[in-house]
């Protein structure tokens, strides 16, 4: 029977499954209702320490064969201020670590970036410096060149020709890899090289799906850097 003359709040006490000290309400933790095992604040502040100091970072509750982790939240307000800090940095570090992440390639930031995307991303803005950069090989952004010429861009003009190619939309043969400005006519192409491709989506035309028959043949004698134009050929139905 329930002694009235106890406080309401004594009535209910539970012992503490690591101490087995019994504790009231007041300093059960509560772990966000992801599990309900009864703990005392002081018992889990020591094993949160515990754990921090083997920089574990996702703490499962203590309970025998508990698969529930401990809310970071939850233990903020029981936790000294430089022991919850601690534990947020071994998360952010965990987090970098199961994340792609780059630096910015500019001198003057280097910041850390994680792709909080899904999948692979190319060109990202750093969000420190605004700067562009490509994602995949850590470099300033290479617009018109692939990651793995980028280390064959000399000097500003590379740069420049690069962003003329994005701009123009040029495509490349993909049997010789030079740029091709289409001025007219349909989008097969005949390279001087003589592989056949497909202007729209730049594949060899065995392996394009797009529907046209028609062909433009790259004209001799009409480099442009590392470019060249393209002219109609009227006998090139096939």
């Amino acid at each position: 029977m329930d002694n009235p003359d106890l406080p309401e709040n004594s009535k209910e006490v539970e012992s503490c499954e690591i101490c087995i000290e019994p504790m009231t309400q007041e300093i059960k933790f509560e772990n966000n209702k992801r599990c309900v095992h009864p703990f005392c604040t002081d018992c889990i502040v020591k094993y949160i320490e515990a754990k921090v100091e083997e920089r574990v970072t996702k703490l499962l509750c203590p309970a025998f064969n508990c698969k529930k982790l401990l809310d970071p939240f939850s233990c903020r307000q029981i936790l000294p201020a430089g022991l919850f800090e601690k534990w947020c940095d071994l998360l952010c570090e965990s987090a970098v670590v199961e994340r792609e992440s780059a630096y910015c390639p500019f001198a003057d930031c280097s910041a850390l970036i994680l792709n909080e995307c899904e999948g692979n991303i190319t060109r990202s803005n750093c969000p420190n410096c605004k700067k562009l950069m490509c994602f995949q090989c850590k470099l300033p952004w290479h617009v018109g060149f692939r990651c793995d010429e980028t280390q064959e861009m000399k000097d500003e003009n590379d740069i420049f020709f690069g962003e003329l190619v994005d701009r123009n939309k040029w495509k490349r043969c993909p049997g010789c890899n030079f740029h091709v400005e289409r001025f007219e006519g349909c989008q097969n192409i005949k390279c001087r090289c003589g592989v056949l491709f497909c202007y729209t989506c730049g594949r060899v035309k065995s392996t394009c799906e797009c529907y046209r028959k028609n062909v433009v043949v790259v004209e001799e004698g009409h480099d442009r850097g590392n470019r060249v134009v393209v002219r109609p050929n009227v006998d090139g139905v096939i």
